[in-house]
């Protein structure tokens, strides 16, 4: 599946606005980002689909040199399990 970049997201589907899943972020400053939330569609949940999401907006937030603040639950779990994102956790 194909992640897109939308106005402070990333996403999964046709457009944004009937994206089967989304990650969005709020920009903090110019070295912080915020993830406020994540979303899978209920028949898309179990395929791994958000932390494809999580895993393209660090990618974006190393490409550009900022830390990512986790604020949304997922986004919160994903950096106390997973330690590919420590470097990055604001």
């Amino acid at each position: 599946m194909d992640i897109k970049k939308g106005n402070q997201s990333f996403y999964i589907g046709e457009t944004e606005a009937t994206a089967i899943g989304r990650i969005t972020y709020a920009i903090e400053n110019d070295k912080v980002i915020i993830a406020n939330h994540t979303y899978v569609s209920p028949e898309h949940r179990g395929q791994n689909l958000a932390k494809k999401l999580l895993d393209r907006l660090v990618e974006y937030a190393r490409e550009e040199n900022i830390k990512i603040r986790p604020q949304c639950s997922y986004v919160v779990r994903a950096f106390e399990r997973y330690d590919e994102y420590q470097d990055i956790i604001a």
